[in-house]
C-alpha cells in the first residue's frame, strides 16, 4: 500500500468516526472537489445521502455568515431547494475537527442533480428556474443582515472600480482595453445609477458549478453560499447570467429570461433592469482582472489561462451586441416598455395627426393606396426575387394601376424574404432581421418628399452599398412633454441629401428632399422608406430598417407603426405572427392569468377551422372533441357568408327596426312549446342567465335561487353565487346565503343509482328539502337552476323524473324554473332540440349561448309573455350589441344549417356509435367505469377500481395527453374528480372520425394497461 492510500484510508477512518460520534451517521464516504474546503457525500446505509464539508482555517466572519443565513432561509423560506445544516448531537450546526490540521465539520442535507456546466437537460427552463430561485431567496434575505456580509470583497461587482488598479496585469492589449472601457463606464455612468437600487446579503455566486439541475433541466439545488457579501441586490441577476448565457446562441435573450423570471417573483426597479446587462460585463472584466492578477502571482495556474479564455469569448459575444437594444430586450423581458418614452410618443402622434401634413404626393387630398406583398408566399414573390429595379418598378406601376390606386406601399411589419445580404444578419448565430420597421411609398425618382412635422436634420448617411438604404436622413423631433423621436427617410436622392446640414430647421410641409433613382438608393425601385424612431440605438442615420421576428415586441417599440403618420383608407400594418413560447408569455402579461391555456404543457397556435377540425400554423388538422361552442363547425361558409353579407351593410344596434332580428325570435321561439315565446338577446351564456335571475326575481319578488351541487352557469358575479363549481371551489368564497344547494343526481356514484326506478324522484326530494330549508327562514324561491345534462358534474343524465318532480316542488313554492342550454341545446342531444326535452318538462325560462352563433358572440334568453311583462316594470332594458343585424343573420343562418343538414339526428346516429364503441372497450378496460350521455354530449367515466369507484384522474390526464400527442384529438376532462372524458366535439363530427376516435382510445388504454 503506497503511503497516499494509506493516508487516504486514514482520513476517511477519521471522517467516519467523526459522523458516527457526532451526527450517528454512517456510511459509504466519496470525497468531492473543493477548492479550499474539504468536501465528502456520506451515503448512509439507508441510502440517505449527506454533504461534509470540513471548512478550512479562515475568517471567522466568513464561515460564521454561511451557517446564519442558512439558518435564517431554514426558517423563513424551507421550500427552498437549498441545503439545511443538520445538528450534532448536541445540538451544534458546526464543531471542531482535526484532518490535515485544525478545522470546521458541518453536515449538511444533500441535494440531488448535476451540476449545470455538465448536465445535458440545460436549457432555458434551466435559465427561467434559477431565475425565479434566486428571486424568492433574495426576497427571504432581504431582512437578513450578518457583519460577515459587509465585507469589502473583491468579486462584488458593485465594487468594480477597485479593479482599475489590476488593468496594468492584463498582457493582450485588445483585452486590456476592453475592460478598461467597462470599467471606466462602471464608474462614470453605473455606479452612480447602482447608488439609486436596493442593497442587501445575496448569493453572489449561482455560476455553473454551484447550481443543479433535475433531469427535466429546471433548477433542482442551490450550493456554495461562500460569496455571500451586501451588495446592490441587482447584482445577483447579473452574476448568475455571466455564467447562464454560457453557450446559449441568443446571451441577451438568456440574461432577459434569467431577469424576467426574477422580477416575477421579486420585482426590480426599472433602473436596476436597465444596469443589468452592463453589470454582465462588469462581471465578466473583474473576472479577467482577478484573473490576470492570481496569473501575475502564480505563473504555473494553466487552469485560470483555460477558464480565462472561455470568459473573453463570452464577453466578445455580449460586445458585439447593440447596448441599447440589449437594455430594451432585457426591460422588454422584466415587463417594462422596451423604450421608456415609446408610449408617449406614440401617444403624441395619435393626438396631433389630424394636424400632420401629407409627405407624397401633395396634390392627391386622400389617395388611394395599393398594399403590395412582399413575402415568401406572396403573389408576385417569385418576381420580386427575379427581377431588376426597373421590371420591378413597372411591375408595381402596372399593379397599382390595375388596382386604381394612386401609387403602391409597402407594409410595416411585413416579413419579407428579400434582404439577403450579410447586412442583415444579427450578433445571434442563424438569425436575420426581415421585419420591416417602416412604410415604403413607391413613386418616381426625383418626387419631392415632405416633412409630415417640424424638426431639425439630425444625422445624414449615404448607405451606398447593394440593397442598403442609399442617402439616408433622420430628422429630430420633441414632443410637447419634451421627448426626442426621429423620423427616417431612407433611398433618397443624393443631390437633395447633399444640400442638408446637420442642425438644419425643416418646416411642417417642406420639400426637403426628393426620392433617388436605383442607381443611388441600393439598387432598389425608386421609393420612399419611412420610419418613426423612438432610439436610434446609437446607430444615428445607419438606423435599422428591418427588425428580427424574435424580438418583435422590442422592435416596435423602437419603430413603432408610422400609420398615424398617413391616415390611408387601406391598412399599411400587418400584425407580425409569433411562436407559441412568446404568445404564452405575452398572454400571462397582457392578458392575465386566470385566463387558462388548454393543453398548457404544450399550447396549440390555432390559425384556422374547418368542421370538426382546428389547424394549427404549421397546417396540422387536429380532431376537435370539446368545442360545441362552433356548433354546425368551425368556419362554416354558410354562416360566414351570411355575417360577411351583412356586416356589408349594415349593424347597428337594436332599437332599430330591421326585418332579421324579427324574423330570428320568430324561428327562435317556434322551436319551444307555448307559452315560451317572447325572446330577449344577449352577448353570452353568461348574460342571459344572469337576465334570467332578474326576470324571475322580478315575476316571483323572490330572491333565492336553489342550484344543483357542482353547476357552473356564468362568470358574472351572480352566477358565480349560483355555481358551486366556483363558489366551493379553489378561490371560492363559499355558498351566498340567498343561494340553496340540491344534491347533485349522479347515477353512477351518488346515493341512488342506476337500477333505481325511483332515483329521480329521490334526488328531487333534495329540492324540496332546499324548498322547506327557505320556507324555515320566511322565504321562498325565485329561480330553481338545472341543465338538462350536466356539464361541470360529469356530463351526467338526469334520472327519469326528476327535473318533473324538482320542477312541482319549486313551482308549488311559487318559484320559477330555468332551463339551462347553454351547452346542450340546438339538436346536440340527437333525439330533441333541448336537453330538457329529455325530462318531458316546459321550463319557464330557457337560456341559450355558445352554439347559438357558431362562435359569434350572441345568446338568448326565451320565456312566456307573464314573465316578461313583470319585467316591464318602469326600468327599460337595453342590451346595445343583444340582437344586432349580424347576429340575426348568424343565428339565421345556424338554424337553418341544423335543419338542412340534418345535424339533429346525424348527433343521433354518431353519437350512438360513439357510446357504443366505448361500451364495447369496457370489455377489454376496466378502467372504463361508465358511459353516459345523449347524441354528442357525453362522458366517459374513469375508475380504478368498479367496485370502489376510485377516481383514476391520472389516468386520464395521461389519456387525454396521449391522445393530443399521438393522435392528433383534442379531448377535455370534467367532473367534481376530475375523472370524466368530456366527448361535446362539433355537431360534424362524422362517422369516420368516431371510428378514428374508438381506435385511438383502444390504442391509449391499451399502453396505459401496461405502465
Amino acid at each position: 500500500m503506497t503511503d497516499a492510500n494509506s493516508q487516504h484510508d486514514g482520513e476517511i477512518r477519521a471522517i467516519d468516526a467523526l459522523l458516527r460520534d457526532s451526527y450517528g451517521v454512517s456510511g459509504k464516504i466519496t470525497a468531492l472537489p473543493g477548492e479550499h474546503d474539504l468536501n465528502y457525500c456520506v451515503e448512509a446505509e439507508d441510502g440517505t445521502r449527506f454533504l461534509l464539508k470540513l471548512h478550512a482555517p479562515g475568517d471567522a466572519d466568513d464561515l460564521a455568515m454561511q451557517i446564519a443565513v442558512l439558518d435564517h432561509l431554514a426558517r423563513v423560506a424551507p421550500q427552498l431547494p437549498i441545503s439545511r445544516a443538520l445538528a450534532d448531537r448536541n445540538g451544534a450546526t458546526a464543531i471542531a475537527a482535526e484532518l490535515r490540521g485544525k478545522r470546521t465539520a458541518r453536515l449538511l442535507t444533500w441535494l440531488n442533480g448535476s451540476v449545470w456546466s455538465k448536465s445535458a437537460a440545460r436549457g432555458m427552463q434551466s435559465v427561467v428556474t434559477l431565475g425565479r430561485l434566486l428571486g424568492e431567496m433574495d426576497r427571504s434575505l432581504e431582512g437578513f443582515s450578518h457583519p460577515g456580509a459587509k465585507r469589502t470583497y473583491a468579486w462584488d461587482i458593485g465594487r468594480a472600480d477597485m479593479h482599475l488598479e489590476n488593468l496594468a496585469f492584463i498582457t493582450d492589449t485588445e483585452k486590456r482595453e476592453t475592460v478598461r472601457a467597462i470599467l471606466e463606464r462602471f464608474v462614470v455612468e453605473i455606479l452612480p445609477r447602482l447608488q439609486q437600487c436596493p442593497r442587501q446579503v445575496i448569493h453572489n455566486d449561482a455560476n455553473d458549478y454551484n447550481v443543479l439541475l433535475g433531469e427535466t433541466g429546471a433548477v433542482s439545488g442551490l450550493l456554495d453560499f461562500g460569496d455571500m457579501v451586501e451588495t446592490w441586490r441587482v447584482v445577483e441577476i447579473a452574476v448568475a447570467g455571466a455564467y447562464a448565457l454560457i453557450g446559449t446562441e441568443d446571451p441577451v435573450e438568456t440574461i432577459g429570461r434569467l431577469a424576467g423570471a426574477y422580477h416575477a417573483v421579486n420585482p426590480v426597479s426599472e433602473t436596476e433592469a436597465e444596469l443589468i446587462f452592463d453589470l454582465t460585463c462588469t462581471r465578466y472584466a473583474v473576472s479577467m482582472c482577478m484573473a490576470a492578477k492570481q496569473i501575475r502571482e502564480n505563473p504555473e495556474n494553466t487552469y485560470l489561462l483555460v477558464s480565462q479564455e472561455d470568459v473573453w469569448r463570452e464577453l466578445q459575444r455580449l460586445q458585439r451586441e447593440n447596448r441599447s437594444l440589449a437594455i430594451a430586450r432585457i426591460r422588454d423581458a422584466c415587463g417594462f416598455d422596451p423604450v421608456p418614452h415609446g408610449p408617449r410618443i406614440e401617444r403624441w402622434l395619435e393626438r396631433n395627426a389630424h394636424d400632420f401634413a401629407a409627405i407624397f404626393r401633395l396634390s392627391v387630398a386622400k389617395p388611394e393606396v395599393l398594399a403590395l406583398d412582399f413575402t415568401a408566399s406572396g403573389p408576385d414573390a417569385d418576381s420580386w426575387a427575379s427581377l431588376d429595379a426597373a421590371a420591378a418598378a413597372r411591375l408595381i406601376e402596372k399593379r397599382a394601376e390595375q388596382a386604381g390606386a394612386d401609387f403602391a406601399i409597402g407594409l410595416y411589419g411585413e416579413d419579407r424574404n428579400i434582404y439577403k445580404s450579410d447586412a442583415y444578419r444579427t450578433p445571434t448565430a442563424g438569425q436575420r432581421r426581415s421585419i420591416h420597421l417602416g412604410v415604403d411609398l413607391f413613386g418616381q425618382a426625383q418626387e419631392p418628399v415632405h416633412a409630415p412635422f417640424a424638426g431639425t436634420v439630425a444625422f445624414i448617411h449615404d448607405d451606398a452599398v447593394a440593397f442598403g438604404f442609399g442617402p439616408t436622413v433622420l430628422l429630430e423631433h420633441r414632443t410637447d412633454d419634451g421627448d426626442v423621436f426621429w423620423s427616417l427617410y431612407g433611398h433618397l436622392s443624393r443631390e437633395s441629401v447633399g444640400k442638408l446640414s446637420a442642425g438644419q430647421i425643416i418646416t411642417k410641409g417642406e420639400a426637403f428632399s426628393t426620392l433617388g433613382d436605383a442607381s443611388e438608393n441600393g439598387n432598389w425601385s425608386p421609393h420612399l422608406h419611412f420610419q418613426i424612431v423612438t432610439d436610434h440605438l446609437g446607430l444615428g442615420a445607419q438606423m435599422h430598417g428591418v427588425g428580427v421576428r424574435d424580438q418583435w415586441q422590442v422592435w416596435r417599440a423602437v419603430s413603432p407603426d408610422p400609420s398615424v403618420v398617413f391616415g390611408f383608407s387601406k391598412p399599411a400594418s400587418v400584425v407580425v405572427a409569433r411562436d407559441k413560447d412568446f404568445l404564452v408569455r405575452e398572454r400571462h402579461r397582457r392578458i392575465g392569468r386566470s385566463l387558462s391555456i388548454a393543453y398548457s404543457a404544450t399550447p396549440l397556435k390555432i390559425v384556422g377551422g374547418e368542421g370538426a377540425y382546428l389547424i394549427d400554423e404549421e397546417g396540422t388538422r387536429w380532431l376537435d372533441m370539446v368545442n360545441n361552442v362552433c356548433h354546425v363547425g368551425h368556419c362554416h361558409p354558410r354562416v360566414v357568408k351570411a355575417a360577411q353579407a351583412q356586416i356589408g351593410k349594415l349593424n347597428t344596434n337594436s332599437r332599430y327596426l330591421h326585418d332579421s332580428l324579427v324574423e330570428y325570435s320568430r324561428r327562435l321561439a317556434s322551436l319551444f312549446p307555448d307559452p315560451l315565446n317572447v325572446c330577449f338577446f344577449v352577448n353570452s351564456g353568461s348574460e342571459a342567465n344572469d337576465l334570467a335571475i332578474r326576470l324571475a326575481r322580478a315575476y316571483t319578488h323572490n330572491h333565492d335561487i336553489i342550484t344543483v351541487d357542482h353547476a357552473y352557469h356564468g362568470h358574472l358575479s351572480s352566477l358565480i353565487d349560483v355555481s358551486p363549481y366556483k363558489f366551493a371551489g379553489k378561490g371560492g368564497e363559499g355558498r351566498p346565503r340567498h343561494v340553496r344547494v340540491a344534491e347533485m343526481p349522479d347515477l353512477y356514484r351518488g346515493r341512488f343509482r342506476y337500477g333505481d326506478a325511483d332515483a329521480g324522484s329521490k334526488y328531487a326530494q333534495d329540492v324540496r328539502n332546499q324548498v322547506a330549508a327557505l320556507a324555515v327562514e320566511g322565504r321562498r324561491p325565485a329561480l330553481f337552476f338545472s341543465e338538462g345534462i350536466l356539464g361541470t358534474g360529469g356530463q351526467l343524465t338526469l334520472p327519469a323524473n326528476y327535473l318533473k318532480e324538482a320542477y312541482a316542488h319549486v313551482r308549488a313554492a311559487g318559484g320559477l324554473c330555468l332551463a339551462d342550454e347553454v351547452q346542450v341545446g340546438f339538436g346536440r342531444v340527437g333525439s330533441h332540440m333541448w336537453a330538457h326535452e329529455l325530462q318531458g318538462v316546459v321550463p319557464d325560462i330557457v337560456t341559450m349561448g355558445k352554439p347559438i352563433g357558431n362562435g359569434h358572440p350572441m345568446a338568448a334568453v326565451v320565456t312566456t309573455e307573464a314573465i316578461a311583462a313583470s319585467f316591464a316594470n318602469g326600468m327599460e332594458y337595453f342590451n346595445t350589441f343583444g340582437g344586432n343585424p349580424v347576429s340575426a343573420e348568424i343565428g339565421l343562418a345556424v338554424l337553418d344549417v341544423i335543419r338542412d343538414e340534418r345535424l339533429m339526428h346525424h348527433c343521433r346516429v354518431v353519437g350512438d356509435r360513439l357510446m357504443d364503441g366505448v361500451r364495447s372497450l369496457a370489455a377489454r378496460h376496466a378502467i372504463i367505469g361508465d358511459v353516459r350521455g345523449h347524441g354528442l354530449f357525453n362522458g366517459v367515466e374513469l375508475v380504478r377500481n368498479r367496485e370502489t369507484l376510485e377516481p383514476a384522474a391520472t389516468e386520464l390526464d395521461f389519456v387525454i395527453a396521449e391522445m393530443k400527442r399521438k393522435h392528433h384529438i383534442l379531448l377535455s376532462s370534467e367532473g367534481p374528480h376530475h375523472n370524466v372524458l368530456k366527448v361535446k366535439p362539433p355537431a360534424p363530427f362524422s362517422t369516420e372520425d368516431c371510428d378514428r376516435f374508438l381506435e385511438a382510445l383502444d390504442e391509449i388504454l391499451s399502453s396505459l394497461s401496461g405502465r
